[in-house]
């Protein structure tokens, strides 16, 4: 049965209102209390609430009017937030608006849960510990601009000090500095302290959501521009599939359960099986003529791992449709009978899915009480810190194998990997002011000073920039690691350029940048520094990674279509290339044999081995 109007104005009031773009009776309405907040946040028959209804369709004013009605500016569908889609719509206001709306939820929902987390570890015994974190990928050019840094944490009953050196990504590198924050708990609200021993200034304040939403800042123009001219990036944690496994050692015949000593504790290693990196790439926003230089460059991007079962799938507009505003009826969204159109800019989404393994070093007998001490300290950095420390928290809140983490490795996304590891507790392996360890038979109490929690001598108040202070606890670094390490692909000539597999690994730039053509000519005689054999492996290697690369690209019509440049590629294989290619298919053949006859040989003399005893 077809839906009427009066249908829809009955069960989807503020929906209607925002479809048509009356923001006028919107507000009027809105502010005549004539919904409760059930109504505002009720989703229409595509999942969406009328605030994400109107980002997404570009509304400013019906935006703005839900907003200041205390509408949920954290609503989503399939993943993808208001801000991503108001980031889509390329619109500065809009994003501007929703952007500031939700910095101030997330620091309302601090303000609450702060105090909590510090009640919880005042019933807990103290301590001191330093987390040691690093993003890293196995190519140097991108290793180079993922952040590391060591969290030096102090706790004694409801008081909290962390010490941290990275401040955030600014100029286009990270930004370091030396700054304390201490977190006091005073029953049912909390105080924070910065201290910036670089410049030697003191800042506090309560945290508490006292600060009115129309009064919080807007975010920087830098900021705003810097979203509406890079993709949008969804990678999340598949963990429905996840399996534990405990990793062996030795050889064939004798394997044990592996343990290996990390800071002098005995841990178990198991591996984590079956964890699924998504990563979603929206470029809707990004000018066609500016988007190649966001596109993985198959020199690059032909190095994600080979367990990848998901090729990557590219969503465009099929030649000839219009990459505005889809033109869709309101009868189509609303009807739950047809098939869910496309609303708003059509969404231009590039999807990579890849299985990877986790690993976890497990201590039976490590002093430290992980869910009573740890989690709340992860929660308070979580809440104040990257999301790649929200992913550890969601990592391991999965049911472990017993034991303490005492490190974790774990993929963020394709070619980049974070560890966590906890490291000189109690301040054994380097001495620690204020921190004292004593031991009483196998039992070890820490000590901690209250002069620790305490500004000190020699600091001057002051009040910090407020983008100085949003560094501490912003959520944007994911958005802000893949702009770093594009900027590092940038500098190191740029995506542009043509860069081999010997650049890429050991992170040189190009001598000559060069356009991405057919496979170079052979080196000239005068070139001491590459031999023939290597550019012949130079150009097999490249022209496997191109047709590795070849994306299928699905249109609405459910149609595939090839890359031309990659097809002519194909079609002008020369006869030297699939030479080189049987030879190197050839060695590795006789290679798999050698190994195989080899352990054969190792074989039969363990049995001869067994039977003279």
């Amino acid at each position: 049965m077809p839906v009427t109007e009066q249908d829809i104005i009955e069960r989807f009031p503020l929906h209607w209102l925002v479809w048509h773009n009356n923001h006028q009776e919107l507000q009027e309405r809105l502010q005549n209390n004539e919904w409760n907040v059930e109504d505002i946040e009720k989703r229409d028959p595509r999942g969406r609430t009328p605030l994400l209804l109107a980002v997404t369709l570009g509304r400013v004013e019906c935006t703005r009017a839900l907003l200041n009605a205390g509408a949920n500016v954290n609503c989503d569908k399939d993943n993808w937030t208001a801000v991503h889609e108001a980031t889509a719509r390329g619109n500065a206001t809009l994003l501007s608006m929703v952007l500031a709306r939700r910095d101030h939820a997330r620091h309302v929902a601090r303000a609450r849960g702060v105090p909590d987390l510090l009640r919880r570890l005042s019933l807990t015994p103290d301590f001191y510990v330093e987390l040691k974190w690093d993003v890293s990928s196995w190519l140097p050019l991108v290793t180079r601009q993922c952040p590391s840094d060591t969290y030096r944490v102090y706790k004694r009953g409801a008081n909290v000090r962390v010490d941290s050196t990275l401040l955030g990504y600014q100029d286009d590198r990270w930004t370091r500095g030396d700054r304390t924050y201490i977190f006091s708990g005073h029953g049912d609200s909390a105080k924070l302290i910065e201290l910036n021993h670089v410049a030697g200034t003191v800042w506090s304040e309560w945290v508490e959501g006292s600060v009115a939403a129309d009064q919080w800042p807007a975010p920087s123009r830098s900021m705003i521009s810097r979203r509406l001219r890079s993709p949008i990036h969804l990678s999340y944690l598949d963990t429905d599939k996840i399996c534990f496994e405990r990793n062996k050692s030795g050889i064939w015949g004798w394997r044990q359960d592996k343990t290996e000593l990390v800071n002098k504790y005995e841990c178990k290693v198991f591996s984590a099986n079956n964890v699924e990196i998504v990563h979603k790439m929206r470029m809707e926003n990004v000018p066609r003529g500016k988007r190649f230089g966001y596109l993985p460059p198959a020199p690059i991007y032909g190095f994600l791992p080979a367990d990848s079962d998901h090729p990557a799938v590219q969503v465009e507009p099929p030649p000839g449709v219009n990459t505005g505003d889809a033109e869709v009826s309101w009868e189509e969204y609303f009807d739950e009978s047809v098939e869910e159109p496309d609303i708003g800019r059509y969404k231009e989404v590039i999807t990579k899915e890849d299985k990877f393994k986790g690993t976890l070093w497990l201590c039976e007998d490590y002093p430290l009480e992980f869910q009573e001490q740890i989690m709340p300290i992860l929660d308070l950095i979580a809440s104040m810190t990257p999301s790649h420390f929200s992913k550890l928290r969601d990592f391991i809140q999965m049911q472990l194998p017993s034991g303490f983490p005492v490190k974790i490795q774990f993929p963020l996304f394709h070619i980049v990997t974070a560890r966590f590891t906890f490291v000189n507790l109690f301040g054994q392996e380097k001495s620690v002011p204020h921190v004292e360890c004593i031991q009483e038979g196998s039992r070890l109490t820490c000590i901690i000073d209250d002069a620790c929690f305490s500004a000190g001598r020699g600091y001057r108040a002051a009040t910090p920039h407020i983008d100085d202070r949003q560094a501490w606890y912003t959520d944007d670094d994911e958005e802000l690691l893949h702009y770093a390490i594009q900027q590092s692909l940038m500098e190191a000539g740029t995506q542009c350029d043509q860069v081999d597999v010997w650049e890429a690994l050991r992170g040189a730039r190009p001598a000559t940048p060069t356009p991405p053509a057919p496979p170079p000519a052979p080196p000239q005689a005068q070139d001491d520094l590459v031999s023939q054999e290597q550019t012949m492996l130079q150009r097999a290697i490249e022209e496997s990674l191109r047709t590795a690369s070849v994306w299928p690209i699905t249109t609405q019509n459910d149609t595939v279509v090839q890359r031309t440049e990659s097809e002519d590629a194909i079609d002008g294989l020369e006869d030297e290339l699939k030479a080189a290619l049987a030879l190197s298919a050839a060695e590795q053949q006789a290679r798999d044999a050698l190994q195989q006859d080899e352990q054969r040989a190792l074989d039969e003399a363990l049995r001869l081995s067994l039977l003279d005893k």
